[in-house]
């Protein structure tokens, strides 16, 4: 095995102290993939695919807008193939993020917070325009969901045959959709996790601590006929189940995670029986600066 073969075959885990006999959630540990997170089998199938279409080779270059996990999971892919990696990120978000993408070689240039995810996807697009650079361009990019159709999607079925619910957050929405996408032929409910600032319940964005997940426009492969519902949860619910997960399963976790956890919790007060497979998609490691296991300064309470 080589470290690039890492990249997926993730663990599902039983959240013993989240559970019952009749009513059990799974957590599926998108961490262990090589880069830390759910999006190295993006930037995995985004390249490859690239490349397999002849609009990438080795030595150009390409860029990206992300906050962070999509980034190393580019990062790590152009390494391996030998290309270069631009990423442009939105201010506040985890600086151990930014840090690990310029150990894997990119160049990651921030943009205002105020203009958010949009922002910074205006200037990755104005830059690869004027460098003739490859536009991963990942919130619009109908490849994103086809990365996890094969790979997340069909590991879940494979270690729990007999799931009831799936719960997955949403950012650019390809997880969700590639999944969901498959579940729903397995009569598997489709849950999305958004944290409050998001809108695809409908409400108006605005800034929020919970990482990685929450759109601010509605993504373009995001099929709603695929969603059963909706669930929305406030940063502080996200931060305490982040220290929950810490201290009754020994799990590390980051917000999205939290806000995720929520969800299946929610959905669990509301069935009395079920299997409910919830993604985590990256550990509470890289967001030590953002302070995620003293959230509002109620550590462990």
């Amino acid at each position: 095995m080589k470290a690039f073969d890492l990249i997926g075959n993730t663990p599902l885990v039983l959240l013993e102290q989240f559970s019952t006999e009749a009513m059990k959630i799974y957590a599926k540990l998108e961490m262990y993939n090589l880069g830390g997170s759910i999006k190295d089998r993006l930037g995995k199938h985004l390249i490859e695919h690239a490349m397999s279409q002849g609009e990438l080779s080795t030595g150009d270059t390409i860029v990206e807008a992300t906050a962070g996990n999509t980034g190393i999971g580019l990062a790590i892919v152009a390494n391996h193939y030998h290309i270069n990696c631009v990423i442009y990120a939105p201010e506040h978000f985890s600086e151990e993020k930014m840090s690990i993408m310029r150990a894997l070689g990119a160049d990651v240039r921030r943009t205002p917070r105020s203009e958010g995810m949009i922002g910074a996807q205006q200037q990755a697009k104005a830059y690869a325009e004027k460098h003739q650079a490859y536009y991963v361009n990942q919130f619009n990019n109908d490849e994103n969901p086809r990365a996890y159709v094969h790979t997340l999607a069909q590991e879940i079925l494979d270690q729990c045959p007999d799931i009831n619910y799936f719960v997955a957050g949403a950012g650019s929405g390809g997880t969700f959709s590639g999944t969901a996408s498959v579940m729903h032929q397995h009569n598997v409910k489709n849950i999305i996790v958004e944290p409050e600032g998001s809108i695809l319940a409908g409400g108006e964005a605005h800034a929020h601590d919970t990482e990685g997940i929450g759109v601010e426009k509605w993504p373009s492969f995001l099929d709603r006929s695929l969603i059963d519902d909706i669930k929305v949860i406030s940063d502080q619910d996200a931060f305490h189940n982040v220290s929950q997960l810490a201290l009754k399963e020994g799990l590390l976790a980051g917000s999205s995670s939290g806000a995720a956890l929520q969800a299946a919790m929610d959905i669990a007060e509301d069935i009395d029986e079920g299997h409910i497979v919830v993604v985590f998609p990256d550990s509470s490691d890289r967001y030590m600066s953002k302070n995620i296991l003293n959230y509002g300064g109620n550590n462990n309470e």
